[in-house]
């Protein structure tokens, strides 16, 4: 499992390790660390142009005594000071001794800031550590589209941390904001570094250890590792039956979308159902397709036994009767799409059994009766918010898939870490791709898994499958449908299961 801790959490633990150390031994920890990942960036450090961009806090010295590191090997190497009172004395002082040289601040002090970077082969974003909130100041501002122009020109940027602009503890971005191709994080990783739309600023990430003391602190935000997944995604026993394999009722489907009823029952039936239960008007369709699902007319409540519902993928119109029939029943239900459109709280709160909503960005929106624009400029607030209105898990489908617990309120109400998925592929977004998560899901909801854990490990079979589907996650990779997606969960399954048994699985955006 990869965590991620907020500010506060992280102050905290670096407080600790600094009273146990010497003075300024951390920063040099966290400046060796830095410039050992600059200096294999840029292959050859003697004789490269490096350009530190550096505010008033430890961000600033951290970039000021990394810097100092590659001066003694060779660099020409410039400090570009946000205010030269302000900047960190011992790293001013290193850098000078090991021969690099300081320009003014980006404003008043000489202009330096509008050239910063020019001719550069690296440059290192030191501007604003993890404490910055609300968007990069004023005067700050110069040095971060220095940075935009020096990269665009073909220089390296290195972010200390996590890039300038981007809030540590909700991925937020308000306003200018340093894109970097790499980000060095110090002790931990932040929320901000794994949740959109942060996560695009960021780059690959390398962690630093420092040797910080988290064991007893929450963490904020965590993802699945292939070994995590592994060991939750149900395997049938020699003793099985497709009940003790789970049966999945699935409520999708009307006369004009029978579409996303095939495409739900196929992630279903992907997902290790022992059997399906299909309730709509896409019978014949479904029938055509996956001959071994057992089809009823409804209600649902009158299809038989299942371990959990799937409702919403195409429901159209008859979506409140349906979502009205099934929420009554005692088993887990996962509401998706047209499902959620006449969802309101006091129609989930009341139930003992799990229950979880998988919208997107508009359908959250729609939900919490605020702007997609909102959600999309905040999704870990709005996830949270989700699950507290409903008291329900929520998984919030998007760039970063995030899967929140359901929420609560009152003093003795623990808030447990969101779930962010690191798997995926921009060309999931297609239509049909959701309601193929919906059954996969749904699957593992009646396979016995809990509400986060069936979504957070659907959502990961999910994007690997979009990524096997597509033939990658990047340059190379090709459009696919989501048909192409229900027929790749099988092998992402087979993936996930050698490779975590293996090894503690693939890195979250790291190089």
């Amino acid at each position: 499992m990869r965590a991620a801790y907020g500010v506060e959490t992280v102050r905290t633990a670096e407080r600790e390790l600094m009273a146990r150390l010497p003075e300024g031994a951390l920063m040099q920890r966290a400046a060796a660390g830095l410039a050992a990942v600059c200096a294999g960036l840029l292959g050859r450090v003697y004789g490269a142009r490096v350009v530190l961009l550096v505010g008033s806090g430890d961000n600033g010295g951290d970039a000021l005594y990394a810097g100092a590191r590659l001066a003694r090997r060779g660099a020409g190497v410039t400090a570009v000071l946000l205010d030269a009172e302000r900047a960190h004395g011992g790293g001013l002082a290193a850098l000078r001794r090991a021969g690099g040289v300081v320009a003014g601040g980006a404003g008043g002090a000489g202009g330096a800031g509008a050239g910063a970077g020019a001719g550069a082969d690296l440059v290192i974003d030191g501007i604003t550590g993890i404490g910055g909130r609300g968007g990069l100041r004023e005067a700050a501002v110069p040095l971060a589209r220095a940075a935009r122009a020096a990269r665009d020109s073909g220089a390296i940027v290195v972010a200390v941390d996590l890039p300038s602009g981007v809030e540590a503890d909700s991925g937020e971005v308000r306003g200018e904001c340093v894109r970097a191709d790499a980000t060095v994080t110090f002790g931990t990783y932040k929320p901000g570094l794994l949740i959109d739309p942060a996560r695009e600023y960021v780059g690959a990430v390398r962690l630093v250890e420092l040797g910080l003391d988290l064991g007893a602190a929450e963490a904020d935000v965590e993802a699945l590792q292939h070994a995590d997944v592994a060991a939750l995604l149900p395997v049938p026993g020699a003793e099985s039956d497709k009940y003790r394999r789970g049966v999945v009722g699935v409520v999708a489907g009307s006369e004009r979308y029978p579409g996303a009823a095939v495409l739900a029952v196929a992630g279903a039936l992907r997902g290790g159902a022992g059997a399906v239960r299909y309730v709509g008007h896409g019978a014949d369709a479904v029938i055509a397709r996956y001959p071994e699902a057992l089809v009823h007319a409804g209600p649902p409540s009158k299809a038989g036994r299942v371990q959990a519902w799937v409702v919403g993928p195409g429901l159209g119109e008859d979506a409140g009767r349906a979502l009205g029939d099934v929420l009554a029943s005692d088993v887990p239900v996962l509401v998706d799409a047209d499902g959620l459109r006449p969802l309101e709280p006091e129609m989930v709160r009341g139930r003992d059994a799990p229950t979880l909503l998988t919208p997107h960005a508009g359908e959250a929106a729609a939900l919490l009766g605020v702007s997609r624009e909102e959600v999309e400029a905040g999704r870990l607030v709005a996830v949270r918010e989700l699950a507290a209105l409903y008291g329900a898990t929520v998984l919030l489908k998007g760039s970063t898939t995030l899967v929140a617990p359901a929420g609560g309120a009152g003093a003795g109400f623990v808030r447990r870490p969101v779930r962010v998925n690191p798997t995926g592929t921009p060309w999931l977004a297609t239509a049909g791709s959701g309601d193929v998560l919906s059954g996969l899901a749904g699957a593992l909801l009646a396979a016995g898994l809990g509400a986060v854990d069936a979504g957070s490990v659907a959502a990961y079979v999910h994007g690997l499958a979009g990524r096997l589907a597509a033939g990658g996650a990047g340059v190379g990779a090709a459009p696919v449908g989501a048909h192409d997606v229900a027929d790749a969960v099988s092998g992402a399954w087979r993936g996930v299961v050698g490779r975590g048994r293996a090894a503690p699985g693939a890195p979250f955006g790291t190089a």
